[in-house]
């Protein structure tokens, strides 16, 4: 039941505490838990909302601790699920998935019973040193116990993992023991330094047995006479100390590495690493079937100055202390407590900056091999490592560099298509099925006046340039105003609101995008004659229908009467002027449009219809002549009449915000004079090295009109005039 160890980093190398990290075994089990019951695309999302910034978990690799944290709270966001029930999910699955990791077999062996593997839980972080070296393991301390539960004390300098925690013993009963066991959390106490949780856990005890004391001699039992001197010989790193906590002796390995200790106490020399508890008499005690590790407070220093040559600078300079391992056993004829000992020692070269030889550690256990095999099979083990490393590096690359070519992908499909449409296409929909009626858009067109008088004076390459820097700017306006553009064909620029994504205020939004279209474009220069550029724009509110339509190449198309419509209004405009029908004035009412009527037309196809001018929008400060006027009568004020210059509709002076349009309706945005003021930055783009030209030709500050061509005649259209898509 170990929670995730900890280490920090220093210029990209591993160090050792005080910054906690998590090895990534622990992550990757998070992700295939996530990924087997909710899916990869629930992941992603988890992913982007928990900001995690690696596209894969390695084992052996260290993280952050807190991933997992902001992992369960982003989980718990996007699945709408309590986080302490995903923090006991997530240890539940980490001990169903630990057999994947090879570890099944160590737990199954840890205890006869659940009793057994409870009591042995602190020490099976002893186990995951070896595979983990950089490992800080919690602490577990059984203090009470019957035969229908037991008393499990957990310290963490982890915050959060007490879910975590308690998911893990529920799962172990389950899976090694088949037994059912209710954990219960009695107390729970957290300080900036250290978690403290009390859990109860009940379940069928039945093996334990309650402790009868010993009898102190037994029929033919002869006490066997043993000087101290014999068990300190077996046990060099051992020591005595009395309730006082002093020393008054200590093994011969401990003397050759510190030779003053005898006499001191323990807890001034010493610290008590695990189990997390105060060092004192009566903990240690009552704690006597714990393993023991204690550090030493001061600095281990090797008596023999010896050079080694494969020793890197840092851990010449890395300062060690030396950690002992071992068992606490109470001896009632000394009222004393002796420690029986080993050092922890990694490497070889450990031992020669400490001092400490082979022939100074135990006989009777592993711990000679271990330190002489050990430095063979850790270098063979640092080697995978490292080329696991390397290998997790360039699957990084490469995966780095399939999202950014899957993001151009889908840019230039999010281009042709709308994403909600591309996205359904993507999961199996059929391209029929993603054809949808919208009861109620609108449609913008607009083209460039005389375009094929222009293009016959100019070259192909300028023709390319003078399109590319309007549609630039319409495009922008496109985005700003949240309509979707549909397509453009030669000069014809078509655009549509409401679709796909349905909006109350279509109408309001292809409106104001027309009046910024007009307002943006009076930079713009046609390179045959280097007068201004004039467009066309026409409107038309109604029903459509839209889809994806043909295999190669496929667009999303729009197709109903209202296109055509929309496409006779732009045709029968004149330059300069936004010419709209009757359903788009419909949807203007009670706004701060200003409109104007134009009367019935003949328009192809449809007959006469009654069309309309919109001149531009007002803001709140804005008053027509008639208002004016009411309002001087009602304060009988002449002077202040005189002094008011009241534009009339349609008319506005420069630097003035008479004219303007809202960004958005849905969001309340928008604010007066952002038809114009909002493209100072993107004229300079179009312009490259042109300065801006701020003011018209013959303007002299004197209030100006909307472009008015009266009764002109559009002019003959070639026999390769476009439409912008396919008309029903």
């Amino acid at each position: 039941m170990a929670t995730p160890p900890a280490y920090t980093v220093v210029d990209g190398l591993v160090k050792d505490p005080p910054g906690l990290k998590m090895y990534g075994l622990y992550l990757e089990a998070v992700n295939d838990y996530i990924n087997e019951l909710y899916g990869e695309d629930v992941w992603r999302l988890i992913e982007a909302r928990a900001e995690i910034p690696h596209l894969k978990f390695v084992k052996h690799q260290m993280y952050n601790d807190n991933l997992i944290l902001r992992m369960a709270k982003a989980a718990g966001e996007v699945l709408g699920k309590n986080h302490d029930e995903l923090m006991y999910a997530f240890g539940v699955y980490m001990v169903k998935r630990i057999g994947n990791y090879g570890y099944e077999r160590i737990l199954k062996v840890l205890g006869r019973n659940v009793r057994d593997f409870i009591n042995e839980l602190d020490n099976l972080h002893e186990y995951f040193r070896f595979s983990f070296p950089k490992v800080q393991p919690p602490s577990f301390c059984v203090e009470e116990e019957c035969e229908t539960s037991l008393t499990l004390h957990y310290r963490s300098t982890r915050k959060g993992f007490t879910q975590f925690v308690k998911g893990q013993l529920s799962q172990v009963g389950r899976q090694f023991y088949n037994t059912d066991i209710e954990v219960e959390i009695l107390s729970k106490e957290e300080t900036e330094k250290m978690t403290y949780v009390v859990y109860q856990m009940n379940f069928d005890n039945a093996a334990f047995k309650h402790r009868m004391p010993q009898l102190k001699a037994a029929p033919g039992y002869e006490k066997l006479p043993m000087k101290k001197g014999i068990i300190f010989d077996m046990f060099p790193f051992s020591m005595i100390f009395r309730r006082d906590m002093t020393m008054y002796r200590i093994g011969e390995g401990l003397k050759e590495v510190f030779s003053d200790l005898q006499g001191k106490k323990v807890d001034d020399e010493f610290i008590l690493v695990r189990p997390m508890l105060e060092f004192n008499w009566d903990n240690i005690y009552t704690h006597l079937n714990n393993v023991f590790e204690l550090m030493s407070k001061a600095v281990v220093e090797s008596k023999q100055k010896v050079s080694l040559l494969r020793m890197d600078k840092e851990d010449e300079s890395k300062e060690k202390n030396l950690h002992l391992k071992g068992q606490m056993k109470y001896v009632p004829q000394w009222d004393s407590l002796i420690f029986l000992g080993t050092p922890i020692i990694e490497t070889v070269e450990d031992m020669i900056k400490m001092g400490v030889y082979v022939n100074d550690l135990n006989l009777h256990d592993s711990s000679r091999e271990l330190i002489l095999a050990g430095t063979q099979q850790s270098a063979e083990l640092q080697l995978a490592l490292d080329q696991e490393r390397q290998k997790y590096g360039q699957l990084q690359e490469i995966i780095k560099k399939l999202d950014e070519e899957k993001k151009r992908g889908d840019s230039l499909l999010y281009a042709m298509i709308p994403k909600a449409v591309a996205d359904r296409l993507r999961k199996g929909v059929t391209a029929l099925e993603t054809c949808q009626v919208f009861p109620d858009v609108t449609i913008l067109f607009s083209d460039v006046v005389k375009f094929n008088e222009i293009c016959i004076h100019i070259t192909p390459m300028q023709v390319v340039d003078m399109l590319n820097e309007i549609y630039i700017v319409f495009d922008t306006l496109s985005e700003k105003h949240n309509v979707y553009k549909v397509e453009t064909i030669r000069d014809a620029y078509m655009v549509v609101a409401g679709v796909p994504n349905k909006t109350t205020f279509h109408a309001h939004h292809i409106c104001d995008m027309a009046v910024d279209m007009l307002s943006s474009i009076d930079h713009l220069k046609d390179p045959s004659t280097g007068d201004n550029i004039q467009i066309r724009v026409g409107i038309h509110s109604g029903m459509v229908v839209a889809g994806v339509v043909g295999l190669k190449m496929p667009r999303y198309c729009l197709f109903g009467d209202t296109v055509n419509t929309a496409s006779r209004m732009e045709s029968n405009g004149v330059g300069m002027q936004i010419h709209i029908s009757q359903t788009t004035k419909d949807h203007l009412e009670h706004e701060p449009y200003i409109i104007e009527e134009r009367g019935k037309i003949f328009v192809k196809g449809k007959g006469y219809m009654k069309t309309y001018w919109l001149k531009g929008k007002r803001n709140a400060a804005f008053k027509t002549s008639a208002e004016l006027r009411n309002s001087s009568e009602q304060n009988d004020n002449s002077s202040r009449i005189e002094s008011v210059h009241s534009p009339e509709p349609g008319v506005w002076k420069e630097g003035e915000d008479q004219l303007h349009s809202s960004a958005s309706y849905e969001s309340g945005e928008g604010s007066p004079g952002a038809g114009s003021d909002g493209f100072r930055e993107l004229r300079k783009k179009v312009q490259g090295s042109r300065a801006m030209e701020s003011v018209r030709p013959g303007n002299s500050g004197q209030p100006r009109t909307l472009p008015n061509t009266g009764t002109q005649q559009r002019p003959p259209r070639g026999p390769f005039k476009s439409i912008s898509c396919a008309l029903v």
